[in-house]
């Protein structure tokens, strides 16, 4: 006796046979609706017609019917839970974005030395520092790379220190609005070494990203926006 779709049930395994059911009928389906998946009921309906026109000399065994079902019950159940946990995840970009949405206007730390200094105002950073340094001098310069500022900060013990940058030249002149960068030094061991410093910036407006779960802050002055994740600190109001 033959099976379905003329296969042979002595050449063709169960599982060949059901699948050769399944993809005569997404073929048969996706003509119709254009659906390209098949669905738990569609599954059964094909199982018991299976079931029913099987070779009754060689019938389907209880194991390998349930190993069957188990597996189709596990890649459904696997696919429910991947739909679930993209749920989840556009829910917690959701709420990460609004959360983020009280940034706006605010001073953000990240891990970049250059940002934007005010017309009138005055430009901040943050430097770690791994060991304790006699003397912590920090650099001001342009986006040209040329030396507007020096000034010492005297002995640091090691951990994070405050700079604070009034946004002058060496001769008290205040400098028009752009982008500036805060470098340290200092020596150790007898020789200069400089250490990495984040800065603040200004925080313009709050992106969902692109798709990928990762929320996005436009900050001023900057072309391309940061991670939310890369925020370091979050000034005061």
């Amino acid at each position: 006796m033959s099976s379905i779709n003329g296969a042979g049930s002595g050449s063709l395994s169960y599982l060949d046979q059901l699948k050769g059911m399944q993809e005569k009928k997404l073929q048969e389906d996706n003509k119709a609706t254009g659906q390209n998946e098949l669905k738990q009921e569609d599954f059964l309906s094909l199982l018991t017609k299976q079931l029913a026109q099987q070779d009754p000399f060689k019938p389907v065994g209880n194991d390998q019917m349930i190993a069957q079902m188990a597996s189709f019950a596990t890649v459904d159940g696997i696919n429910q839970m991947n739909e679930q946990f993209g749920n989840l995840n556009s829910a917690m970009t959701s709420n990460q974005a609004l959360q983020a949405s009280s940034l706006v206007g605010r001073d953000v730390l990240i891990p970049s030395s250059t940002s934007v200094k005010a017309a009138e105002g005055a430009m901040g950073g943050m430097v770690n520092l791994p060991q304790a340094l006699d003397n912590m001098m920090v650099r001001v310069e342009n986006e040209q790379g040329q030396l507007l500022k020096s000034f010492d900060m005297g002995a640091k013990p090691p951990g994070e220190h405050r700079i604070e940058w009034d946004g002058t030249d060496e001769n008290g002149n205040v400098l028009p609005e752009g982008r500036y960068t805060l470098k340290v030094a200092g020596l150790v061991g007898g020789e200069s070494r400089e250490f990495d410093v984040s800065t603040y910036a200004n925080v313009n407006s709050v992106l969902l990203g692109n798709g990928d779960g990762n929320v996005m802050l436009n900050l001023a002055g900057f072309d391309s926006p940061f991670k939310l994740s890369d925020v370091l600190e979050v000034g005061q109001v």
